[in-house]
C-alpha cells in the first residue's frame, strides 16, 4: 500500500477498496459528534461503489497511527467556481478524539493544501458548524477565513 506521507507519529494514504467499514465508522463518529446520530444513510456497499468503482465522485485520505490503524479521514472532491475555476471542496474532515492535538489534523490539512497547489486549484472550501469551537479554533490557527455571510441551502431526496 502506497503511503503518501509518513513520520514517527502518523502516515497518510489514499483510501482503497476494503476501507469502507473504517470510513463508515468515521462517518458515524462524526455524525454522533455533530449531534445527528441517525442521519447517516450511506452503506458500506454504497461507499465501495461511489469511491472505488467507475464514476468515482470523491476521494478520501486516511491518516493512520504508528500501528497502521486509520484514526481519521478527509473526504474531498473537485468543485467548480464560476468566478475562480476548479476548487477543492472538503466534505468531511475527522480525527478521532484520542488523536487530536497531536499534529495529525494539521498534517492531514496541510497535505490537502498541497493537493490544491499541485493541481492548480484556486481555493479550498468547507463548512464548519457554528457551535464547533475546537474546529473553528483549528481553522483560525491555520489562517483560514471563516465566512458568516452565506446561508447554506439544501434539498433532500429519498433514494430509490
Amino acid at each position: 500500500m502506497k503511503r503518501i506521507y509518513s513520520d514517527s507519529l502518523f502516515s497518510i494514504r489514499e483510501a482503497k477498496p476494503n476501507d469502507e467499514m473504517a470510513i463508515l465508522g468515521f462517518i458515524q463518529e462524526l455524525a454522533d459528534y455533530e449531534k445527528e446520530p441517525d442521519a447517516v444513510e450511506v452503506s458500506a456497499q454504497e461507499l465501495a461503489k461511489d469511491l472505488f468503482e467507475d464514476n468515482v465522485c470523491s476521494a478520501i485520505l486516511l491518516i493512520e497511527n504508528t500501528s497502521q490503524r486509520a484514526v481519521g479521514m478527509a473526504v474531498y472532491y473537485v468543485s467548480y467556481s464560476t468566478w475562480k475555476g476548479k476548487c477543492l471542496y472538503l466534505e468531511d474532515f475527522y480525527i478521532q478524539p484520542n488523536y487530536r492535538r497531536k499534529g495529525g489534523g494539521e498534517l492531514l490539512f496541510s497535505h490537502l493544501l498541497g493537493i490544491v497547489k499541485a493541481k492548480g486549484y484556486r481555493r479550498m472550501d468547507w463548512q464548519v458548524l457554528e457551535w464547533n469551537e475546537p474546529a473553528i479554533k483549528f481553522y483560525q490557527k491555520i489562517g483560514a477565513a471563516l465566512d458568516d455571510g452565506w446561508i447554506n441551502g439544501r434539498l433532500h431526496f429519498q433514494k430509490k
